[in-house]
């Protein structure tokens, strides 16, 4: 019994609430069970120096946690005057996962940065910002289409994210922090809409994994994927 009382293939609920800021080109409140993420995007009509003039666009993506959304206040990166290893991480992963979705030539030579500020963590923190994430970015490409500034959509699919893994002995589907603290294997998906993988992140921690478990594991993650897909898509609308 999974300590939710979910089924092993049951996810979290998700809801995705759109323009939830008055300034931002596109954003959403992503909320998948516990895990709460704000997710903003903006354009800028720059691009980082190493593809200035070839014409290319760029995505890019920040990822934060505020003090108080986990169990015990966690203290502000900037007090200490840098991020940590794994908010750098999570980013990168973040930027690049949303990159493999986007016809850089199409978007035309702007950049677009997705911030992705955790409310709240109940695990999945990243999967939720990647998810969510697409979301504010498909909105604010909506308003260079609108204005003309871009003739054709640049989004080649949606892109999404969900965490599988081996707990008590058994493959689940979307694990909350109960579940991703005590798992023996963790994983995180990151998915085109038609299940063309960008990313996999695997690692057992305390146990090993078989080939079969790990195609448990992909199953799962694609309904997951295909779940989250459908949200998305109804979120935008």
């Amino acid at each position: 019994m999974r300590p939710s009382g979910r089924k092993l293939n049951e996810m979290r609920s998700v809801k995705i609430e759109t323009e939830v800021t008055k300034h931002a080109e596109g954003s959403c409140l992503i909320k998948m069970g516990d895990t709460h993420v704000l997710c903003t995007a903006t354009i800028e009509d720059r691009v980082p120096s190493f593809i200035k003039g070839s014409g290319l666009g760029w995505v890019t993506a920040e990822y934060g946690m505020l003090p108080r959304s986990t169990s015990s206040r966690m203290r502000r990166e900037s007090t200490a005057g840098k991020q940590g290893g794994r908010t750098v991480e999570i980013q990168r992963l973040i930027g690049r996962s949303l990159r493999a979705g986007v016809d850089r030539l199409a978007l035309g030579e702007r950049q677009i940065t997705v911030d992705c500020d955790v409310i709240q963590a109940d695990g999945g923190t990243r999967c939720a910002s990647i998810t969510g994430g697409w979301v504010a970015l498909k909105l604010a490409i909506n308003k260079l289409l609108k204005t003309g500034v871009v003739l054709s959509d640049p989004l080649i699919s949606p892109v999404a994210a969900i965490s599988c893994g081996i707990y008590a002995g058994q493959a689940v589907l979307d694990l909350d922090y109960p579940e991703d603290s005590e798992a023996g294997v963790d994983g995180n998906f990151i998915m085109l809409a038609n299940g063309q993988m960008i990313e996999t992140q695997m690692s057992a921690e305390g146990a090993t994994y078989s080939r079969a478990q790990m195609n448990q594991l992909l199953d799962l993650a694609e309904a997951g994927v295909a779940s989250l897909v459908e949200a998305q898509l109804k979120a935008v609308e």
